[in-house]
C-alpha cells in the first residue's frame, strides 16, 4: 500500500515532467526502492537504477538541481500555498507551467540556439536567463529573454546542456535532443497550418536553406522557406567597398530586436505573418489566454512596421522575422536581382533610429 501511495504521488507531478525525472524523484523522495518501482511501473530494475543516477550525476548543474527541489515540493502536498512564494523566490516551478507554454517558449529558444555561436547563459542570482551569440569581432548580442522556470524545463528535458565549468555564469547549449524537439514542434505547426501532405524541398546553398514549392493558400500564393541562419548574420560578414562591413553591429540589433518582438508577439495567438496583418488592430478579449508580454511585442512590431511604412517595413519583416533569403524576397517582390540588401540595409538604419527615438539609444531589447 506504501509503494503505491508513493507511485501516485510522483504521478501527481505535471504531464510534462520526464519519466525518468518521475522514478527518480520516486526514489529519493518517496523512499520507493528500485526493484519496488521497477515492479510498480513495470520496468526492468537495471533501466530505474541507470535513470537515477543519471540524474543524480546532474544535480551538479543548477537548472536541474533548482527544477527537482521544486517538484519534490509539490509532490509533498503540505503547505503548498506558503510554498508557492518561497518557490518562487528560488527560482522554482509555477504550478500553472503547461506543456503548451513550454512548447511555445521552446520554439523560440531552441530555434534561437541552433544560431552559430549561440548559447543560454544563467547566473546564479538572476530570475531570467538570456540567448546571446558572439559575432565575429567577438561582440556579444543578446538574442532573447528566457524565464527561469523554462530553462529549467529544458534542462530537465535533456533539450540544453551545460558543461561542468564551476563558473558563476553557467552556459547551456543545445543538445541532439533540443535540435529534434524543434523539428518536431516546427513541423506539428507546418501539419496545422498546411495540413498533412508532405512537399519535396530542394537545399539551395547560396540561400543557406530550403526551398518549398509555392502552395495556394485560398486567392493567395506564397512560397515555404526556412532558412538555417538568419540572413542578417551573412549580410554582417560582407564587406563593403571601403572594405568595412556591409552591416554594422548596431544594425544587426536593431534587427534582432525587432524579431525577438516578432516572436513574443506569436505566442499565445494566431501568426501574423504579413504587413498588413500588423496592421489590423485586434481587440483581445479579457479572458484572453494571450499573454501580456506577447500582446506589448505585438503593439512594438506594430509601431516599427508604421514607422517604417509599406515597403521598408515589408522587407525587415520577410528577412529579420520570417528569415526569408534575399534572393527569395527579391523574386517574391518583383525586384531587380541584388537590390534586396541594399534597401534591407536601408530599412534597418530606419528601425535603428526608430528604437532610439522610442526607447534611447541602449534602451532594452525587450520592453
Amino acid at each position: 500500500m506504501r509503494n503505491m501511495t508513493n507511485v501516485e504521488s510522483c504521478h501527481n507531478l505535471p504531464k510534462w515532467v520526464p519519466t525518468a525525472a518521475r522514478h527518480y524523484l520516486a526514489h529519493t523522495e518517496d523512499g520507493l526502492s528500485i526493484r519496488a518501482l521497477a515492479r510498480a511501473t513495470d520496468c526492468h530494475p537495471s533501466t530505474i537504477l541507470r535513470q537515477v543516477r543519471r540524474f543524480e550525476g546532474r544535480r551538479d548543474d543548477p537548472l536541474i538541481d533548482a527544477a527537482l527541489k521544486s517538484l519534490a515540493e509539490q509532490t509533498d502536498g503540505k503547505n503548498v500555498k506558503q510554498e508557492t512564494k518561497q518557490m518562487k523566490m528560488s527560482g522554482g516551478f509555477d504550478q500553472a507551467l503547461t506543456q503548451e507554454r513550454i512548447d511555445s517558449e521552446a520554439k523560440r529558444i531552441l530555434r534561437r540556439m541552433c544560431e552559430p555561436r549561440a548559447v543560454l547563459a544563467v547566473a546564479r542570482e538572476m530570475e531570467t536567463a538570456v540567448v546571446a551569440r558572439e559575432n565575429d569581432e567577438g561582440q556579444s548580442l543578446r538574442t532573447a529573454i528566457v524565464d527561469r522556470e523554462i530553462a529549467q524545463a529544458m534542462a530537465l528535458k535533456e533539450w540544453i546542456n551545460c558543461p561542468d565549468d564551476g563558473s558563476r555564469i553557467r552556459r547551456y547549449f543545445i543538445t541532439n535532443s533540443g535540435r529534434a524537439a524543434l523539428r518536431r514542434l516546427t513541423a506539428a505547426d507546418e501539419n496545422k497550418a498546411h495540413g498533412f501532405a508532405e512537399q519535396r524541398g530542394t537545399f539551395d546553398p547560396d540561400l543557406d536553406g530550403w526551398t518549398f514549392p509555392k502552395e495556394t493558400d485560398g486567392m493567395r500564393s506564397r512560397s515555404r522557406y526556412y532558412a538555417t541562419e538568419s540572413p542578417l548574420l551573412g549580410l554582417a560578414r560582407r564587406k563593403d567597398r571601403d572594405g568595412s562591413p556591409f552591416l554594422t553591429n548596431d544594425l544587426v540589433k536593431a534587427g534582432e530586436r525587432l524579431r525577438e518582438d516578432f516572436e513574443l508577439s506569436q505566442i499565445g495567438g494566431p501568426g501574423v505573418r504579413t504587413y498588413d496583418g500588423f496592421m489590423e488592430t485586434i481587440e483581445v478579449p479579457k479572458d484572453s489566454m494571450i499573454p501580456e508580454g506577447a500582446i506589448k511585442a505585438r503593439e512594438r512590431v506594430q509601431a516599427a512596421m508604421q514607422d517604417l511604412g509599406l515597403g521598408l517595413g515589408d522587407v525587415v519583416l520577410r528577412c529579420c522575422c520570417l528569415l526569408e533569403g534575399l534572393e527569395v524576397t527579391e523574386r517574391n517582390l518583383g525586384w531587380s536581382a541584388r537590390s534586396g540588401k541594399i534597401v534591407l540595409r536601408i530599412a534597418l538604419q530606419r528601425l535603428k533610429v526608430h528604437y532610439e527615438t522610442t526607447q534611447g539609444k541602449f534602451g532594452p531589447m525587450i520592453g
